[in-house]
């Protein structure tokens, strides 16, 4: 049997206000073809299959058009939920889905509960972890046992007995969604800390042929038979150098034979570049930016005005933006000291140089003393008000 081990959709996600619905599915109705080529039997998600909770209408369907194209290559689905997907709404309708060859398992109940698929060699048994929120899988489970680590280790004893009482011969793949000890954590995964402990040992996954992680979005290799696929597609810039992947994952008669990564397109790569605003937007060794998500760090001594806009006019998919003047260094401000002794107008013009790297002009020092006169003089009309009132 081959498998494709995908994970972190994310469908319905943004990048900087960008909105990545074309490219999310660009890449992954892509797998489509993955799987023809590849002659896939199976395609897992190992969580956040989309971006919020309640995703929106346009995210559902492009999801549902990219379900649809890698159902009709060929493969079956197994999906599970992660900590951004609502288990219940992503669970809705599962038995009429697994007709189908879609098989959603969002229940905690139902965890050691494997999708049963056959192949030449007998059945594999494909057991979906939904994300376990430690104190509410606790409480489902009915167990002591606190973390991250204590309800998944839970839930892979109670894996392991499911299998055993299968016979021999059954091969087994565990699709969770975790933050695994030894993994790299990348920018864009929301934390799951709780108490402070986020992190579950690899041995808690022992015992099974192959786990299909997912939660964090680089691809990885933590063992043998214990792999993150990460994302489908960057949704940081700490995530630049990733070469974002799939794993193809065989079983023979035996258990794991292999697996293979197979990269994805790039629909518009990241990069990073920093300089002055007029060099960038002058030097010809940046032409070749002009088609990347750039985050630009900006090293003039002074603030430049209306800086994104003027680089976006060379660089349109120019999303972040970062001042740190070249040679400044940065010192902890402390209110009650950088105050003390100062009129309102002296912390005022500061506060415009902090900002700026520049002393405010004549001009903009006169219209800070109107404005913080126009502010003083509703402040005694308030406050003669008020005196009116109680007096009468």
């Amino acid at each position: 049997m081959r498998v494709l081990h995908t994970s972190d959709w994310h469908v319905g996600r943004m990048f900087h206000g960008r909105d990545l619905l074309a490219d999310q599915e660009s890449v992954l109705g892509g797998l489509a073809d993955l799987v023809s080529d590849e002659r896939v039997d199976v395609v897992v998600v190992a969580g956040d299959l989309y971006d919020r909770a309640v995703p929106a209408g346009e995210a559902v369907l492009a999801c549902t058009r990219i379900l649809d194209r890698i159902r009709a290559a060929g493969a079956r689905l197994v999906i599970t939920p992660g900590n951004h997907d609502s288990a219940p709404r992503l669970g809705a309708y599962s038995e009429f889905a697994a007709a189908g060859g879609l098989h959603l398992r969002t229940r905690i109940a139902e965890l050691d509960r494997p999708v049963l698929l056959d192949d030449q060699h007998g059945p594999v048994a494909l057991y979906g972890i939904p994300y376990l929120e430690p104190e509410p899988a606790r409480h489902s489970m009915g167990i002591d046992a606190a973390g991250h680590a204590g309800v998944l280790t839970e839930a892979m004893a109670r894996v392991r007995a499911d299998l055993a009482g299968r016979g021999d011969g059954v091969r087994s793949v565990v699709l969770a969604h975790a933050f695994v000890t030894g993994g790299a954590p990348s920018a864009s995964e929301r934390t799951i800390a709780v108490g402070g402990v986020e992190q579950v040992p690899s041995a808690v996954f022992d015992g099974v042929d192959y786990v299909a992680l997912g939660h964090l979005h680089g691809p990885q290799r933590l063992a043998g038979h214990l792999r993150y696929s990460g994302s489908p597609v960057a949704y940081s810039f700490s995530e630049a150098r990733h070469h974002k992947s799939v794993w193809l994952v065989e079983l023979d008669a035996h258990g794991l034979a292999g697996v293979e990564r197979r990269e994805l397109a790039v629909p518009r790569p990241l990069a990073t570049v920093s300089g002055t605003l007029e060099s960038l937007l002058a030097a010809p060794e940046h032409a070749a930016l002009t088609g990347h998500y750039l985050s630009v760090e900006l090293t003039d001594r002074v603030r430049p005005t209306d800086a994104l806009r003027r680089l976006q006019e060379r660089f349109p998919h120019a999303v972040h933006l970062d001042w740190r003047p070249e040679g400044a260094t940065a010192t902890p401000l402390r209110y009650a000291t950088t105050v003390r002794g100062r009129s309102d107008h002296d912390v005022a013009c500061q506060f415009v140089d902090d900002c700026r790297g520049a002393e405010p002009t004549d001009g903009e020092r006169a219209l800070l003393r109107e404005a913080l006169a126009a502010v003083a003089n509703e402040e005694r009309a308030e406050l003669a008000n008020q005196r009116g009132t109680q007096a009468a």
